[in-house]
């Protein structure tokens, strides 16, 4: 029975999988979520001998019910292809006692690839499927790896424009390169004077205008959301982690049915709720972690139950965690609520009005599966050192972060349940931040000095994405106030 889609906030009728990929959010601001998860399709040992395109398939078809199968292998065809540097996508790595689940293989490498690279495929089949003849304008905020791996996407795709925001002094400046040297014709990119949760809001409030809405539909033109919100780019999350259990059990490091942790840096929560929504499938998950960096407020919020952005921002080494309003636990919090949407929506008023909210104690009792914890920068930077000198292995900031917590979990709880510990981007995206923890007597100037210095400390090929950028020109020069990116938006699309 085909998986039809609600939101969080309304018990307005369900719609089909292309539907909601295409609108994004609800009418009332609300996140689509499946009427229900699907269990796996197939025994663990039969997806254990599939490669990465296989198992997507498997997976994505239970949930994008609307879609052909041809139509999904079609879509999973084109993004899971040589742009790839690895036949495996998604490789696994053991250092120590510790898996590491390789996301940033992809073309802007980090791990927003793997669910980045289909979207845009999938979109534009449900375009094609609903009859949509208006040209779909993605916009999207990103904490920093969002932005370039949706730019790249979105590029030039027939019936699409794309404009993303980005806080102007909140990513790694590889980031902010990657994305202001962006071509594309049907591209855009908007540096905000504010961070993430500005960005966040401004197009929460935009995709909320109906007003415009309607002006955008006089002109032919419809909006839709690359970030994790989108239904569209959490289902391909759920993916990589049947592929990673699926790869221990082929690879002898498991046994079936024998339960892993999974240590999960998280910002916006859509990557740990990929994995949530595995374990909900039948995937042998026993703990999920949930690391945060100094920006703790989901750390809080499992240890309390209370949920407040009120406090300081901090920047920290890994700007893609730099968060205090994670949208994709909305999703967690209505499920948690008996799928209540009234309650749900109440909540997320208080949190827009108070910026705070708190869930009952049945509520919280349902978080059971989820632990809490949070690395401070001298730990996560410790915890990069260490790992190198004992086992050569580099790490990126953010990975640092869960691999640390996930240490102070098995202290804590001393828990020997094997670990998979995601890892979601390349060093070399922050390359200065890996210098300092790896030889502070070696920092260098630029970005790319960094980039030359951590190559010869730990003789990694340097990525072409990273590469490029050399001598790539800065093509995208727009900046605004965080009240200002509805006007910037009106601009650009000459409303």
């Amino acid at each position: 029975m085909e998986i039809r889609y609600k939101s969080t906030r309304s018990d307005r009728e369900a719609i089909p999988a292309s539907q909601a990929i295409l609108r994004g959010l609800s009418d009332e601001g609300g996140l689509f979520v499946p009427e229900r998860i699907p269990a796996l399709g197939r025994p663990l040992a039969e997806l254990a001998q599939m490669d990465y395109r296989q198992v997507a398939c498997e997976v994505m078809k239970l949930y994008l019910g609307d879609f052909t199968e041809e139509e999904l292998r079609d879509c999973i065809a084109g993004a899971y292809d040589g742009k790839f540097d690895t036949e495996a996508v998604a490789p696994l790595a053991k250092v120590g006692d510790t898996y590491y689940l390789e996301l940033f293989h992809g073309p802007t490498i980090a791990f927003k690839d793997m669910a980045l690279s289909i979207l845009p495929y999938l979109m534009t089949t449900a375009m094609k499927k609903n009859g949509v003849s208006r040209e779909t304008v993605i916009l999207t905020a990103t904490s920093g790896d969002t932005g370039k791996a949706a730019l790249a996407g979105f590029a030039d795709v027939p019936g699409t424009r794309i404009i993303v925001f980005y806080p102007r002094d909140g990513v790694s400046e590889i980031q902010k390169r990657q994305m202001l040297t962006q071509k594309g014709a049907n591209v855009a990119v908007v540096g905000v004077n504010g961070n993430f949760d500005d960005c966040q809001n401004g197009v929460k409030e935009i995709f909320g205008n109906k007003a415009l809405g309607e002006e955008m539909a006089r002109a032919g033109l419809a909006f839709s959301s690359a970030n994790s919100i989108n239904i569209g780019r959490l289902v391909p999350q759920i993916v990589y982690y049947v592929y990673a259990y699926a790869s221990l059990l082929r690879e002898g490091e498991i046994a079936d049915g024998e339960p892993i942790n999974i240590a999960v840096p998280t910002g916006n929560f859509g990557n740990i709720l990929a994995a949530y929504y595995a374990r909900q499938m039948g995937l042998p998950v026993k703990k999920l972690i949930c690391a945060s960096n100094e920006n703790k407020v989901l750390y809080d919020f499992f240890s309390t139950g209370a949920y407040d952005r009120n406090r300081p921002f901090i920047l920290t080494s890994s700007p893609s965690m730099d968060i205090l309003i994670s949208s994709n636990l909305e999703r967690l919090v209505y499920e948690t609520a008996g799928c209540d949407a009234q309650a749900t929506a109440a909540l997320m008023k208080s949190l827009a009005a108070e910026g705070s909210y708190r869930i009952s104690e049945e509520m919280r009792a349902r978080l059971a599966p989820f632990f809490g914890g949070f690395a401070t920068e001298e730990e996560a930077a410790r915890k990069i050192s260490d790992t190198f000198a004992r086992c050569g292995y580099v790490m990126d900031t953010h990975t640092a972060v869960a691999a640390a917590v996930a240490d102070a979990y098995r202290r804590e709880t001393e828990d020997g349940t094997k670990m998979l510990v995601v890892s979601t981007a390349s060093p070399y995206k922050f390359a200065p931040s890996i210098l300092k923890a790896l030889s502070p007597e070696d920092e260098a100037g630029t970005a790319f000095d960094s980039v030359d210095t951590l190559a010869r400390l730990s003789r990694m090929p340097v990525p072409a994405a990273v590469e490029e950028l050399r001598d790539a020109p800065v093509l995208h020069h727009l900046h605004c106030e965080a009240d200002q990116m509805e006007e910037q938006v009106r601009k650009l699309l000459a409303l």
